[in-house]
């Protein structure tokens, strides 16, 4: 039987959450849940995803995440696929580490949003790791970055998560407000009780009756999805790797006409390769077009030994430093 296509647009919200496989606790250890992390943040700048909220749990992680450029299913593709290959290379191990296919719940922004935020946020509470006043020294959740702003990555957004929860600030004041009304979820409130909340993470949608009312009466959703997917969703990608390209080439001070010139191997070519992988999901056959290497499998091979070098040739320093500035 095929697997029922993901509905992606631009600018859908989801809830998003997997298990380890057998119910393994993949993130047992606090290296597990970094390398996990490290990850996730990078498949956000990757694929330009808003986190709304995360949480890291022993065997299963959740997220709240919205997908301006629509392309939850490219993201979620590279983030576990990455993650598993890591995983499974450091302790010499094979097969499935994820349970299958993950969920993911389409969202309403706005208060069905804000809920869902608030209820990864409690995660560790439920399941009995930190009381909730001691909220914030959980290290693997969004919660803890909420009174660390300066360790914050730009597309981690509070603003729904504070605004559905009375409209808290976001400074120090405010997420002890926050960590009050998330006690008082714990206790009394929709996210805090078991039956009230088990609809944040079944079914298909988390939303109003209009909200899901729409999206059935648009049974043209899908196929627009397909066809976003399949056609519009890539346009903007390349377009937007094509314009990194062009930057990465003005800043080496090369231009077009001299990729097709010398060896398929040049540093400053592989560099521009290893530059655009790490900042986005170019494919390796873009880049082999792109940069004039030919076959896809020479980007791989020439980039994952541009890596691995050291030192680190100065073309990649000089394109990491200029973005970082």
């Amino acid at each position: 039987m095929p697997r029922k296509l993901r509905l992606e647009f631009p600018g859908a919200c989801y809830h998003v959450i997997n298990r380890g496989n057998y119910r393994r606790d993949i993130f047992q250890t606090i290296g597990a849940k970094a390398a996990f992390e490290r990850c996730l943040f990078e498949a956000c700048e990757k694929s330009e995803w808003v986190l709304h909220a995360f949480v890291i749990m022993r065997n299963h992680y959740h997220l709240a995440v919205e997908t301006p450029l629509g392309n939850l299913v490219a993201g979620m593709h590279w983030l576990q696929g990455t993650f598993a290959n890591r995983f499974n290379r450091l302790r010499g191990e094979r097969g499935h580490l994820f349970q299958g296919r993950y969920k993911a719940l389409l969202v309403e922004d706005g208060a069905p949003l804000g809920m869902v935020g608030h209820y990864i946020h409690l995660n560790p509470v439920r399941a009995g790791v930190v009381a909730v006043e001691h909220l914030d020294e959980y290290r693997y959740s969004s919660f803890w970055y909420g009174g660390r702003p300066k360790s914050r990555p730009p597309w981690m957004r509070f603003e729904t998560v504070l605004a559905e929860a009375g409209g808290v600030r976001d400074t120090p004041a405010g997420w002890a407000s926050y960590r009050d009304y998330l006690s008082w979820q714990a206790e009394e409130g929709p996210v805090g009780k078991s039956r009230a909340y088990a609809s944040l993470s079944k079914g298909w949608v988390v939303g109003s009756a209009g909200f899901k009312a729409a999206l059935i009466k648009d049974h043209n959703v899908a196929a627009q999805a397909r066809a976003w997917e399949s056609q519009g969703a890539n346009e903007i990608r390349e377009q937007a790797w094509e314009e990194l390209c062009g930057r990465a080439l003005k800043i080496l001070k090369r231009s077009n006409s001299e990729l097709a010139v010398g060896p398929k191997s040049e540093t400053w070519k592989v560099a521009i390769a290893v530059f655009l992988k790490e900042r986005t999901q170019a494919s390796n056959v873009w880049l082999g077009q792109r940069l004039k290497f030919g076959r896809a499998k020479y980007v791989s091979r020439l980039a994952t030994a541009m890596k691995r070098a050291s030192p680190q040739p100065d073309e990649l320093r000089r394109l990491r430093g200029k973005w970082a500035t």
